[in-house]
């Protein structure tokens, strides 16, 4: 799957809630709460998304936990993605090995 550089979840939560509502950090932190130094953290790219601040982002902003969950995962992965070959992980089985054991196993 090709995909793209996609934006650190903590970009979104800026461009996309804060500024246009015109609310800090602080509030949207309180609001949420948690530390302003954690939801900071989440805005300058420092920390990730977990599932609790997920489910929290998704009860302040409306947004739901899966789709704050799915940004974060989109942006991680993309960023294994451009350093898997720093991974050193080898194929098990060539691909048509493994299409003919899976048709096998039907």
């Amino acid at each position: 799957m090709n995909m793209y550089n996609p934006p650190h979840p903590g970009k979104i939560i800026k461009g996309l809630w804060l500024e246009p509502m015109n609310k800090s950090i602080t509030e949207v932190a309180a609001a949420m709460g948690i530390s302003r130094n954690t939801l900071s953290n989440i805005i300058n790219g420092k920390a990730s998304i977990t599932p609790e601040i997920a489910v929290r982002l998704s009860i302040t902003l409306g947004s739901s936990a899966e789709s704050w969950m799915g940004h974060q995962v989109a942006f991680d992965l993309w960023q294994v993605e451009q350093r898997k070959t720093e991974l050193h992980a080898n194929p098990l089985f060539s691909k048509k090995s493994h299409t003919n054991s899976l048709s096998l196993a039907r």
